[in-house]
């Protein structure tokens, strides 16, 4: 059986050669898209480092209670983030949120629309199913490598990373809720003479909502722990103190950044969570 060792499938080698020439190619693209990104992300950083940490802290417990009408929610998700300002990581959550909120307006405006085609032609899905799969399965600092080599160190190839891997997670609900829509629903829809944009927006995505906002959650939570990892590659947030006590072999502050990742992730989870109450 040594010849079938002898002579690897040079996957390695095939990605390095396509990443490059990407690079020597497209390097206009990606300086371009890296300035662009940059200057968005630093101004919203600076946009929500500007205020009081407790009037931004208030703004997101009204947030909750217009979403959640739930005293309880709007408590925790208060403590959450006092919690935060009290062990001094509000500088860190502040990029971290900016990242996480680019990331998610990213992947729910690409993959939601993909979910609708996906559910609405089973053969689409079909193909792309095992790419999803693969995006998913690929170790998260695999995607960090082939992001320095394009855009260099800083947040954006944190961002770059963080989209590609999970946007499958809005793509996979959002087509098993509007998959799971009720054929008698659409015929009567149709019946009653409906288009197919008008069955879509008033039947197909109501249905589907529930699961559209799992979607949603989801990436959130996942953007959020890649986040973290994306300070490998220099993007600031609360991946670096987290990054730093590793490397110090410093466990006080690993376990100190480690819960306010936990608070964070609690309290994006409550502000934004719904529920299926039927």
């Amino acid at each position: 059986m040594d010849w079938l060792t002898e002579e690897k499938i040079p996957i390695g080698k095939t990605a390095k050669i396509i990443f490059e020439w990407m690079r020597d190619n497209f390097a206009w693209f990606f300086e371009g898209l890296e300035v662009f990104l940059t200057w968005v992300i630093e101004a919203t950083v600076e946009l929500l480092q500007y205020p009081h940490p407790v009037f931004l802290i208030a703004l997101f417990a009204g947030l909750t209670w217009v979403i959640q009408k739930d005293w309880k929610r709007v408590v925790l998700v208060s403590l959450c983030f006092l919690y935060v300002l009290n062990q001094g990581y509000w500088e860190e959550t502040t990029e971290s949120l900016t990242l996480i909120l680019y990331a998610v307006l990213f992947c729910m405006g690409v993959g939601v629309p993909i979910g609708i085609y996906a559910a609405h032609n089973p053969r689409f899905y079909s193909f792309i199913l095992p790419v999803l799969d693969m995006m998913q399965t690929i170790p998260t600092f695999v995607y960090l490598i082939p992001m320095i080599v394009l855009f260099g160190i800083g947040m954006v190839p944190g961002l770059v990373a963080t989209f590609i891997f999970v946007i499958p997670a809005p793509i996979r609900l959002t087509e098993l809720g509007v998959s799971q829509v009720p054929t008698s629903l659409i015929e009567a829809a149709r019946a009653f003479g409906a288009t197919p944009r008008q069955t879509l927006y008033k039947v197909e995505l109501p249905y589907a909502f529930p699961q559209i906002m799992t979607g949603l959650n989801q990436t959130i939570m996942l953007s959020l722990s890649m986040v973290v990892i994306a300070a490998l590659v220099g993007a600031d947030g609360l991946g670096v103190p987290v990054v730093r006590a590793l490397q110090q072999v410093n466990a006080a502050k690993g376990f100190e950044s480690g819960f306010v990742i936990v608070a964070v992730a609690i309290a994006l989870d409550r502000m934004l969570r719904v529920e299926n109450k039927t």
